[in-house]
């Protein structure tokens, strides 16, 4: 591929594409992970959809921030942040969505996307497949490191990493 994946904000326009590549990559990376029947189930694109829309439209999720990746005017990507989940989080981010198709793997969008919704300086959790090795080095790359707590979502294992960001004054 000779130039690099423009990411941009997400648009309410981008919600049907936004849905194929969220379908897409779950199918690229939870085959054999989770069941079939969640991965291939018809009414899937469309409640991706509907996600999607109520993300970008709805009041409540205004502190979100939500890019997508695109190559030849076609996404390839998307992610998405927010505030943490519980008030007691002792990180400021949690990464809720972080996908990119199989095609475009290595192209740094993935490292765009994540910069496009969670600033550097930024402390930050998420939840990754286990076993999923390849998102997991890309997280530990990204100074994320997993903290011992582990869920099951969908039928998944999941763990926790979280990216602790050192204030520059107590580093003095």
């Amino acid at each position: 591929m000779d130039s690099s994946p423009t990411v941009r904000p997400a648009r309410v326009e981008d919600v049907a594409q936004m849905a194929c590549v969220l379908v897409r990559c779950w199918q690229e990376t939870y085959r054999g992970l989770m069941p079939d029947a969640v991965l291939d189930d018809p009414g899937f694109p469309a409640a991706r959809e509907r996600f999607w829309t109520a993300a970008l439209t709805d009041e409540r999720y205004r502190e979100n921030r939500t890019a997508v990746a695109e190559r030849g005017g076609r996404l390839t990507g998307v992610a998405m942040s927010g505030p943490p989940l519980t008030v007691a989080a002792q990180w400021a981010r949690q990464l809720y969505v972080l996908y990119v198709v199989a095609a475009e793997h290595g192209t740094g969008a993935g490292h765009a996307l994540l910069q496009a919704v969670i600033d550097p300086s930024e402390s930050a959790a998420l939840w990754v497949a286990d076993p999923n090795p390849r998102a997991q080095r890309f997280y530990r790359k990204h100074g994320f490191v997993a903290d011992g707590t582990a869920q099951v979502e969908d039928g998944l294992r999941e763990i926790r990493m979280v990216r602790r960001v050192q204030s520059p004054l107590a580093a003095l």
